[in-house]
């Protein structure tokens, strides 16, 4: 897909995925693969389901926010859930 011949809007997209993707991939250098090989010390679960616990903390967060307006959330809590939402088609891909 060529970006000259995108709209305005389909270019905010492709630079918010493009932006996304660097995010995912600089956490991994990072931290390495601990989404896909958790070192489950503490949680003895799927990486899959460890996903979808960390989706789940996310979303609280979220639906939590207004009721907690004072407290700011230092995190980009959004981000964060888009990055899991992203990393468990990656897991499924990879055949967990």
């Amino acid at each position: 897909m060529e970006k000259h011949s995108l709209t305005d809007t389909q270019k905010l997209i492709t630079e918010e995925c493009e932006f996304i993707a660097q995010h995912l991939i600089k956490k991994n250098q990072a931290y390495g693969n601990s989404f896909a090989d958790p070192i489950n010390i503490f949680a003895k679960s799927s990486p899959i389901e460890q996903i979808n616990v960390r989706i789940d903390d996310k979303l609280k967060r979220l639906m939590n926010k207004d009721r907690e307006a004072k407290q700011l959330v230092p995190e980009d809590t959004v981000l964060d859930l888009l990055g899991y939402l992203i990393l468990k088609r990656v897991l499924k891909r990879m055949g967990y």
